[in-house]
């Protein structure tokens, strides 16, 4: 019998000896963890290609992270035959020696915690405090969906008539293509392989190219943990050529997908062809970004509002795609909340995110940097530049926190997903008006509201239509078991990461009928 689920304890980095031992584990991943190459894996096998991935620190842009052998089309093609194989055998594995292997992954990584959140700390440029909380939701996912495949090993309760037995039984899909994002490089990496593998299919992992490093060590721990040759094969490539070879592949079930709205959509279309041989449709679960706005109303606690507002934009330089970069607020409190804002944004500092006293380190790689300096151009014509506003790429890719005031609610920075520190600020004279704006985008993600009215409350309960909405708090940081993560619209498929049906959509629905 497992113990409940309880999601894993965030690190308290004011303690002295949390400091300490966060310093002793980058000296461990600075001298023992860097400069390594990894080969690709397939059906348990090490394969080292000519072409490799490089992966950098983008706080210091020429230190190098790690490598990793880079797939072609044919290995893709020989991983998915491999993973195809594996099915066989995998999917008739009991549903607890399944859940075992991730409760025993889980433990590897808990022994080694502050070492992955160092490495997160140098291959993604995450302050302590998010990687952190990156390394601690790995562990939950690994826990949660363990514990999850347990309660749906027997599936689900029917009736049964006289004279005969019904029951309602979940059967594996299939060979499963993992393609997470360069952001939560743990979190999500580690959430969209173990589901689908917990759940009886086998997995073919693509990393993120600008991420690769975790995704390598993440596998080694699942082999450690018992999992067979085949059922996890590792393919860094690229999206063009291996990317498109996966998801086209006649033998593929499922894509599970996180990251831009481009990418999934496009994944999404290609998903949908019937390639010849293929005897399915495939399923494709996707969460593509946010354009996420928090609403303060007039009655709202403006510390409160401050304080959640640059919480939700500045996180991890603003790369979410939860990330708060809009902020609509009723013209009686906003010249008061721009203000609080502005001040608790300049208190903090932007820098190299080794130094625990760092709020905000540097944007992911030199493409993203160009980008949001040039959202940040747009943004100067756009509103009223009142913080921020300057970047430098010398050394790595740092950008201010940047905030704009007085922008209109069609405006670009309002309504394109920038994924960096660039936050918008718009007046509003209402809630009406407020909940409209909130509305306006092709996004649905996370969503905030700052009010003391419960009226108001209950009003955006219905009215506000994101997949995850949060009352009086932040609309970040999402947590495994507590708030499933999903979002509406152009935000994905609003599959509920995280939560009690995540795990059914790897999985068909059987009912079985015997008479006697």
């Amino acid at each position: 019998m497992t113990t409940p689920y309880r999601h894993e304890p965030f690190t308290d980095f004011s303690q002295k000896e949390n400091q300490e031992a966060f310093k002793k584990a980058l000296k461990t991943v600075n001298k023992e963890w860097l400069g390594k190459e990894y080969p690709l894996i397939i059906n348990g096998e090490r394969i080292t290609t000519d072409a490799k991935i490089v992966s950098y620190n983008p706080a210091k842009k020429d230190e190098v992270i790690g490598s990793v052998s880079k797939a072609t089309k044919e290995l893709a093609e020989k991983a998915i035959e491999a993973a195809a194989t594996a099915f066989e055998t995998w999917r008739y594995t009991k549903a607890e020696e399944r859940a075992n292997i991730l409760f025993r992954a889980a433990a590897s990584i808990r022994r080694k915690k502050h070492e992955f959140s160092a490495l997160l700390v140098k291959e993604a440029g995450k302050p302590w405090k998010e990687a952190d909380a990156d390394t601690a939701e790995a562990i939950d996912f690994l826990e949660y969906y363990a514990r999850q495949m347990i309660e749906l090993a027997n599936g689900k309760p029917i009736n049964s008539r006289e004279g005969e037995y019904n029951q309602y039984i979940y059967t594996p899909t299939g060979v499963t293509v993992s393609i997470p994002p360069w952001n939560f490089l743990f979190a999500i990496m580690a959430g969209i392989t173990v589901a689908p593998l917990v759940s009886g299919n086998t997995v073919v992992l693509k990393p993120a190219s600008a991420t690769p490093i975790i995704a390598a060590r993440f596998v080694e721990v699942l082999e450690e943990a018992g999992v067979p040759k085949g059922v996890i094969n590792f393919v860094p490539g690229s999206g063009s050529e291996v990317g498109d070879t996966l998801v086209d592949h006649p033998k593929t079930s499922i894509i599970t997908f996180t990251g831009s709205r481009e990418v999934g959509t496009r994944i999404f279309e290609r998903a949908a062809v019937v390639q010849p041989g293929q005897q399915h449709l495939k399923q494709v679960i996707a969460e593509m970004g946010g354009k996420d706005t928090i609403i303060v109303d007039k009655d709202g606690d403006v510390e409160l509002a401050a304080q959640s507002i640059f919480t939700s934009a500045f996180g991890f330089a603003g790369q979410k795609c939860s990330a708060g970069s809009r902020a609509v607020v009723h013209a009686d409190v906003y010249d008061e909340v721009v203000e609080r804002v502005v001040e608790i944004t300049e208190e903090q500092i932007t820098g190299n995110p080794e130094s625990h006293s760092t709020y905000m380190g540097p944007v992911i790689d030199a493409a993203s940097y160009e980008k949001i300096m040039g959202y940040i151009e747009i943004g100067k014509e756009e509103g009223r530049l009142v913080s921020g506003g300057t970047g430098d790429d010398s050394k790595g890719f740092f950008i201010q926190p940047t905030i704009f005031a007085d922008v209109d609610a069609e405006a670009k920075i309002m309504q394109e997903e920038i994924f960096g520190p660039v936050l918008a600020f718009s007046k509003v004279a209402s809630f009406d008006e407020a909940l409209q704006v909130a509305n306006n985008t092709e996004y649905g993600l996370t969503g905030a509201v700052i009010t003391n009215n419960r009226a108001h409350i209950e009003r955006a309960k219905q009215e506000f239509h994101v997949g995850n909405l949060y009352f009086n708090r932040n609309c970040t940081g999402a947590i495994v078991g507590y708030h499933p993560f999903g979002g509406f619209k152009m935000s994905g498929t609003d599959s509920k990461a995280g939560g009690p049906d995540y795990l059914t959509l790897h999985m068909n629905a059987k009912t079985v009928s015997e008479t006697y």
